[in-house]
């Protein structure tokens, strides 16, 4: 209970017998809070945490002074702005260094049996402190002062500068998370650790709106045609489909069809899966109401177009609820298909090869150019492809580099940007494996299909009491407390491998490369199978948060008394936006890691993911079905005529949601089979182009093979060697049998110089 916590007493004691914090002036609080700055540099470990639980308390907004939630956000904005602006981050940054080498506490946490809460307070309390700090510092809100403004930039280019020990802040976190996974330091707590990461990355590199216009600026920079729609804009149209029929409901269908009859009094009701977790769903309603006022509209639903059975349905809907959103807002679903095709430079050559090998009987090789001999409605299809072509910054970059590998001297040195993702990928790159094995050690262990095993990491140290629940009302908070622990795990992790990808990708195609190629061989794919090979409905709609236990409600609200029926009940949301969050992330990550890499989309089928990803389709929420049926969509064609034709509903879901590639032959592909794929060979030939364009970048004996020898003996004599100290005893037996005692013919060194 926060209200009667340290925090705030710890607070009260250094203000005893002074006015509250509210009413004192600008200048008071700054004196203040120089105070708590001078006393956090004090020895003694325990008036230090003292200090730092005063200044979380300022920071969490002196809620024991506020009447609302609006009032404790309000004084949480200006207090964070205040100790940013007299360098609290700075010196908290300091004490978090020194309790990340704390050797002492790292090793009688090794040695502990059980971890708990007391093991980690210290690292709790500052870590609380420094992302309450870059989260608020990070949202911007329309009242904000010119002087916060300003703060913001300062803070922003502060975290994503090499200026902490050399290396961005979010080099720092990332250490922590590679200490913790190699079990030298379990008393880390890894929650705290990933959110406060995930926002400092956020922060500094920008989230997915950034990313747009940063890509926009990008493609004018290399003179390229602006992109063809925003598809964030495009995502937020859409609207979610019904999922596809089950078998039973088939059977039934057909059962009925061979009848020859309808009845019109039992109408054929649809068996929605979101029925069996949820009566009141939301989406469900939804569709209900969209196909009652738009019975022909066949952007409706999974179903390409209404059968006549399911009419009746659309006839008789159950009565809808009242309705969740003003209908004002309803997004109408724009005719036609939302996205704009697209066509690489490799599909048009493609085109135009096979075409000349049928009506000419030759090749040109890449000449796109060239139509002579090539009948009228080829002409017609080039000029349509070249219309919708596209190029990515990505294909510039690659072939960029090839230039700059073909001729290192005279194309001369290239200029790099120095951005926020390229400072993070130098101070990343040395031990880029380390933290991408460890952050999907942590997605695994906190996995709801994963088992709990006794050799896999214990995520938990942050969220188990030091004295194990008795009663069952605690039994029951405490369970509702892992899951939620291991949710927001997910979601931190999912985000932050997410964005690093996506901004990776920006910077340079092949920063994107190696880190995918990473996460492909720590087993991600099968790992992101495994998350969804649940009952991904019940996880969606998972209740496991208390309400009244949220901040800052639990600090300005009489506290009710908590029973097992009221946490039974759980919150009043239908689903949980978490973990829908968490999903969406993870679909966009596999999504990133098999798009066009054959041999990876082979992992898929190799995998099974077909039905995985089939059951996610039920989640009705527009964005997750996009990345699912984009998954399904580069996998169509190697999974038969069979699956195809009896998974037509899904077909024609993928023809309406996701992008058309103009002569993409992915949902009838038969010649298929007999292309081979060599997993380890595609693999092996991006990692060799990754490490050329690392060693041409990064290495510090740039050019190695075009550096000046120097041929002259006496220089070259008088250089001084680094030798090693073990060569001062054993240096005169190396001249005895070495030279001495080696019969050297002089008249044969002459002979032949």
């Amino acid at each position: 209970n926060l209200s009667s916590s340290p925090y705030k007493r710890n607070f009260s004691e250094d203000e005893a017998g002074i006015r509250k914090w509210i009413e004192l002036t600008a200048e008071e609080q700054k004196a203040y809070v120089m105070r708590l700055l001078d006393a956090l540099e004090v020895t003694d470990r325990d008036k230090r945490l003292k200090v730092a639980r005063a200044i979380l308390y300022l920071a969490q907004g002196v809620f024991d002074e506020c009447d609302t939630e609006v009032d404790v956000l309000h004084w949480s904005r200006h207090n964070v702005f205040l100790l940013y602006d007299m360098g609290i981050f700075t010196a908290l940054l300091e004490l978090l260094s020194m309790e990340i080498d704390n050797n002492q506490a790292c090793s009688s946490a090794v040695r502990k049996p059980a971890i708990s809460l007391a093991d980690s307070t210290e690292l709790r309390v500052l870590l609380s402190i420094m992302y309450l700090m870059v989260e608020t510092i990070r949202v911007q809100t329309e009242d904000d002062r010119p002087e916060w403004r300003s703060a913001r930039e300062a803070f922003k280019n502060e975290l994503g500068s090499p200026l902490y020990n050399g290396e961005p802040f979010a080099l720092l976190l990332f250490t922590m998370v590679t200490k913790f996974c190699s079990m030298n330091a379990p008393h880390f707590p890894m929650k705290k650790v990933l959110l406060l990461l995930w926002k400092t990355i956020l922060f500094t590199l920008g989230g997915f709106e950034e990313l747009q216009e940063m890509k926009v600026r990008g493609r004018e920079r290399l003179n390229l045609p602006p992109l063809p729609e925003d598809s964030i804009k495009v995502v937020r149209a859409m609207r979610a489909a019904s999922p596809p029929a089950s078998a039973m409901e088939l059977i039934e269908q057909q059962q009925q069809q061979k009848r020859g009859r309808r009845s019109r009094r039992v109408p054929l009701v649809k068996q929605d899966s979101l029925d069996t977790y949820n009566e009141r769903d939301p989406f469900k309603n939804d569709d209900a109401r969209d196909e009652e006022e738009d019975p022909e509209d066949t952007d409706s639903g999974i179903e390409g177009e209404v059968d006549p059975l399911d009419r009746d349905v659309i006839i008789q809907p159950p009565p809808p609820p009242p309705p969740l959103r003003p209908p004002t807002e309803r997004v109408n679903f724009p005719k036609g298909l939302p996205w704009a095709p697209k066509v690489r430079e490799k599909d048009i050559e493609h085109f135009l090869e096979t075409s000349r090998n049928k009506f000419i009987g030759f090749t040109l090789g890449n000449d796109t150019e060239t139509l002579v001999g090539l009948p009228r409605p080829i002409h017609e299809s080039v000029k349509t492809l070249k219309q919708h072509k596209y190029v990515s910054i990505a294909e510039v970059q690659i072939k960029r580099e090839e230039e700059l590998q073909q001729c290192p001297l005279t194309l001369g040195e290239e200029e790099v940007e120095e951005t926020p993702a390229e400072m993070l990928y130098l101070g990343m790159l040395p031990n880029l494996s380390q933290y991408v094995i460890a952050l999907l050690k942590l997605l695994l262990a906190a996995a709801p299909t994963s088992k709990a095993k006794t050799d896999s990491i214990n995520i938990l140290a942050d969220v188990l009491p030091e004295e194990m629940p008795i009663t069952v009302l605690q039994s029951m908070k405490l369970g509702i407390d892992v899951n939620r622990h291991k949710e927001i795990i997910v979601k931190a992790i999912s985000a932050l491998l997410l964005l690093l990808l996506k901004h990776f990708k920006l910077n340079h195609i092949y920063q994107f490369e190696i880190v995918s190629q990473h996460l492909v061989f720590a087993n991600c794919i099968p790992l992101i199978l495994k998350f969804f090979n649940q009952n991904i409905m019940s996880y969606i709609s998972a209740k496991n948060s208390i309400c009244v236990l949220d901040f800052p409600h639990c600090v300005v609200h009489e506290m009710p008394e908590l029973t097992a029926e009221s946490l039974e009940a759980g919150d009043s949301n239908q689903f949980c936006w978490r973990n829908l969050f968490s999903c969406i992330n993870l679909l966009r990550i596999l999504n990133k890691l098999t798009k066009w890499k054959h041999s990876r989309t082979m992992m898929l089928v190799v995998f099974k993911s077909a039905p995985i990803l089939k059951r996610a389709l039920k989640v009705k929420q527009a964005m997750m079905q996009l990345y699912v049926l984009k998954l399904l969509k580069i996998q169509t064609k190697y999974l038969g005529r069979q699956w195809r034709k009896s998974n037509m509903k899904t077909m024609s879901a993928i023809y309406q949601k996701v992008r058309h590639r103009l002569n993409d032959d992915w949902a009838y592909g038969n010649d298929i089979d007999a292309r081979p794929w060599d997993f380890q060979a595609e693999e092996c030939a991006l990692r060799e182009s990754i490490e050329k364009f690392n060693s041409r970048r990064y290495d510090k004996n740039k050019n190695g093979d075009f550096t000046p020898v120097d041929n002259c003996l006496q220089s070259v004599l008088g250089q001084r060697v680094e030798l090693p100290e073990d060569f001062h005893y054993s240096y005169e037996m190396w001249l005895e049998r070495e030279v001495f005692s080696q019969p050297i013919q002089w008249e044969g060194l002459l002979q032949n110089p």
